[in-house]
């Protein structure tokens, strides 16, 4: 049994020192030499700086503030913004590489990372020079953390019916309304909020840039949640909230196109998470089925046992391909990026969490203990599945894609 415990840190080590991978299975297949440089640097990080905490960041509710500061130090707090306001001024490709690798140790933690990366993404590409220069350098630092506000309580998947809404009065907008399920609300410093300054639906959207302290602007209680409990979830609140014109971004009615295409990143990020931890999950069972004796003989001379994890492994490689080429196809624009980008979250993140959750099955028991991280990796992933876009809502933009005339 004292060899089975020792499984939680397991992954990490073996991700780290590529001992015990099949070579079918290694994740630095076909990078260049840079981006085997910084995925090293990103495994090396999850092993000794979050998978060692990551139980305890769970279970204690924990917004790891410091390590995540860590990160931002090798550049992970901007990682695809321009490098004249901090950032890193990698490619989609790059990020996903490192936010896959990054979730081998926390996937909760990797996950608020790529959203606070999407937000300070949106501020640089959509803000003008005296907004990128405001607010890009203290968050590609992660000395400021930011939150994307767009989900509202009786608008999720129907986001262009949200109902936030900013009055003009002057030089000023005047906010009502409350955002829901907000990653990081009430603990963070920057909010990006989609509110409405014009008409019903998408082109009455505008984007607004809010800060910590702004009077009017409160938060709900922190969400009870099954995972990613080392990021706290709050509703966001506005009450007469004043907001100075300069902290738009982009032109009134230009809100939702921004809202969207932070989105196709977001997705791209957020199947990436759920790859690294389908990874580490993989590996966690590969150690077990070695380890673990049944009927007088290890667990891995089970055929069956056997066929599962090939399976696995199979649907890991795929998922990761996916991704991989989404990611390619949003770098280099193309027309059809926003629908692969789509079909990679859908299947990546649906795909994962199946690969997870057979392999605490393969773990037995011992896999619904708390002590094993294979556990946690299933609570946290289960909910990439529904955010960023629903994979139903997925499954739509695919389908108006094939049958549009």
């Amino acid at each position: 049994a004292m060899a089975l415990r020792a499984a939680p840190r397991a992954a990490a080590r073996l991700l780290l020192g590529r001992r015990g991978i099949a070579s079918c299975l290694d994740p630095s297949t076909g990078l260049t030499e840079d981006q085997k440089e910084f995925q090293k640097v990103a495994l090396d990080f999850a092993a000794k700086e979050m998978a060692p905490y990551m139980a305890e960041w769970d279970e204690k509710e924990i917004f790891p503030v410091e390590t995540m500061r860590k990160a931002a130090q090798l550049g992970f707090g901007g990682i695809y913004v321009k490098p004249d306001v901090g950032g890193s001024g990698l490619s989609r490709l790059d990020t996903s590489i490192i936010f896959e690798a990054l979730s081998t140790g926390c996937a909760s933690t990797t996950a608020y990372m790529s959203i606070h990366n999407m937000c300070v993404w949106m501020i640089d590409t959509f803000g003008n020079e005296e907004q990128r220069r405001r607010f890009c350098p203290s968050l590609c630092s992660m000395e400021k953390f930011a939150s994307y506000c767009l989900t509202e309580p009786g608008s999720g998947s129907d986001a262009a019916s949200l109902l936030t809404s900013a009055q003009r009065k002057g030089d000023t907008y005047v906010l009502n309304g409350s955002k829901a399920f907000i990653s990081g609300g009430g603990d963070t410093d920057v909010y990006v909020v989609m509110c409405r300054t014009g008409g019903p639906g998408p082109k009455g959207i505008s984007c607004l840039v809010l800060e910590k302290g702004m009077p009017g602007l409160s938060f709900g209680k922190k969400e009870k949640k099954v995972g990613w409990n080392s990021q706290p979830t709050r509703a966001v609140i506005f009450e007469d909230c004043i907001v100075p014109v300069g902290n738009r971004l982009g032109a009134e009615g230009q809100g939702f196109s921004i809202a969207m295409q932070g989105l196709n990143g977001g997705r791209i990020n957020i199947a990436s998470c759920s790859l690294g931890a389908a990874h580490a999950s993989v590996l966690l069972a590969q150690e077990h089925l070695t380890v673990r004796k049944q009927f007088g003989e290890p667990l891995a001379n089970n055929q069956y046992l056997q066929f599962r994890l090939a399976e696995m492994a199979t649907r890991l490689v795929a998922a990761r391909l996916m991704v991989r080429n989404a990611a390619r196809a949003l770098q280099d624009g193309r027309e059809d990026a926003a629908v692969l980008c789509s079909m990679a979250k859908l299947f990546a993140t649906d795909e994962c969490f199946g690969i997870c959750n057979q392999a605490l099955q393969m773990h037995g028991g011992y896999g619904y203990l708390k002590d094993y991280a294979v556990q946690q990796f299933v609570r946290d992933i289960r909910v990439h599945q529904i955010l960023e876009g629903t994979n139903e809502v997925m499954r739509m933009i695919v389908a108006r894609n094939l049958l549009q005339g």
